[in-house]
């Protein structure tokens, strides 16, 4: 079943059409990344699709009571507001002790409710939005960029943890991504965007397409053998991809372990 899908959606910002003719759906279960250059449209598109922006043509269709669990770009704190992570949690509603603590152990950050959100390191920040995003017990994650400003290890992490909720929840995935090395693993479906949908499909036939290498270019044919390894495995359990390195002479080339 689609949880939520555009059908042929326009948008336009101070009269410029940032999006044009763009469908896309996403069902149960999946992860789908969107992969696209800068000023291409994907926080526009993922803006739209929660209903935050306006669609000037085409039609946004949501499954009825569908739970999204958001997490954005980025968070600004001001360093002079106090405000601890176990709060930050209970904004706008109240979550109870036991919900807050779990969905804090989920990410890696049990025990830490007690740090101020300016006090959190760039990795410990993206947690922190991710947990409050669990919160919601969401069928569907929708996340911008969510490793922006990570180091490389870091953003594995952060991808390998996403995978384990979408293996743990069954929550679908709609992901924003710059990182081609690492995303592209971890997807069931990727969309290349320039303002419109210039390729769809598995990792595998995306990163053949030319169009796909008009925008990213020739610079990422190492990185694409990362997916050689992975186009196999279900979905029954974390996985570990070895995505933390760039080289293909780095990873197994025997048969994955699932830890499901």
């Amino acid at each position: 079943m689609s949880l939520i899908s555009a059908e042929r959606i326009c948008v336009r910002l101070g009269g410029a059409e940032v999006l044009h003719d763009v469908s896309l759906s996403v069902a149960e279960g999946e992860i789908v990344t969107i992969l696209g250059p800068n000023g291409s449209g994907k926080s526009t598109l993922l803006r739209a699709l929660l209903g935050i922006l306006p669609v000037q043509e085409g039609q946004v269709t949501r499954a009825p009571g569908l739970r999204i669990g958001y997490v954005p770009q980025r968070l600004t704190i001001d360093r002079s507001m106090p405000i601890t992570l176990r709060r930050f949690l209970s904004l706008p509603v109240r979550v109870p002790d036991a919900a807050a603590g779990a969905a804090l152990a989920r990410v890696g950050l049990e025990g830490k409710g007690g740090l101020q959100m300016a006090a959190l390191s760039g990795g410990q920040m993206q947690r922190a939005l991710l947990a409050r995003a669990l919160l919601a017990r969401p069928q569907i994650l929708m996340l911008d960029e969510p490793t922006q400003g990570l180091d490389q290890p870091g953003e594995a992490a952060f991808y390998r943890l996403i995978e384990e909720v979408r293996s743990e929840t069954g929550c679908a995935v709609l992901m924003v991504s710059h990182d081609l090395h690492v995303v592209m693993a971890a997807s069931d479906r990727v969309i290349c965007l320039n303002g419109h949908v210039c390729c769809e499909g598995t990792p595998e036939v995306v990163s053949t397409a030319p169009e796909y290498r008009a925008l990213f270019g020739m610079g990422t044919q190492g990185a694409l053998a990362l997916y050689r390894h992975v186009h196999d495995h279900d979905h029954s359990g974390p996985v570990d991809h070895h995505c933390g390195h760039d080289h293909p002479h780095d990873h197994h080339h025997g048969p994955h372990h699932h830890a499901g």
